[in-house]
């Protein structure tokens, strides 16, 4: 893969994912409990035009609407995973997470519509660190650089 577009700042990311999904009605996340579910209400709150799902790990029995309630995006009912976009948290592709990415691409060929789009979503290089991207035919990955300051 190469580099098509730089971001700078969390706007910047979740425009980023916003452009890529511009086409889809429904996306589904997939994702490592806790680590990755913020992550996933705040992707589906700059897409809230949209029908987004949240899967855990590879549960595909555990997918729920990412609904938009008064205290922000929340999981709520059972759904139907299946999608125009399948987007993989990074956190599914951590050594805790026990999961491998052969595993995830069999959830992927169950969920993903003909014709649909793969999106990683990710900080820090992790599925480049964990060779998924050679391993599951993204259609794109979209990578966040974390880096701050702590202040007294």
């Amino acid at each position: 893969m190469e580099k098509i577009k730089e971001f700078k700042g969390l706007t910047g990311n979740l425009l980023a994912f916003k452009e890529e999904v511009a086409n889809a009605d429904k996306v589904t996340f997939v994702g490592m409990p806790g680590v990755c579910t913020p992550f996933a209400e705040l992707f589906a709150y700059a897409i809230r035009d949209k029908e987004s799902i949240f899967i855990t790990g590879k549960d595909i029995e555990s997918a729920k609407k990412l609904e938009l309630k008064p205290e922000g995006m929340q999981l709520t009912v059972s759904a139907d995973p299946e999608a125009e976009v399948v987007a993989l948290l990074g956190g599914l592709s951590m050594p805790k997470s026990n999961i491998s990415a052969e595993e995830i691409q069999e959830l992927v060929d169950k969920i993903l519509k003909k014709d649909g789009k793969l999106i990683g979503l990710c900080y820090m290089d992790m599925f480049k660190k964990a060779e998924w991207d050679k391993k599951l035919d993204f259609d794109c990955i979209i990578d966040g650089t974390l880096t701050g300051n702590v202040f007294r």
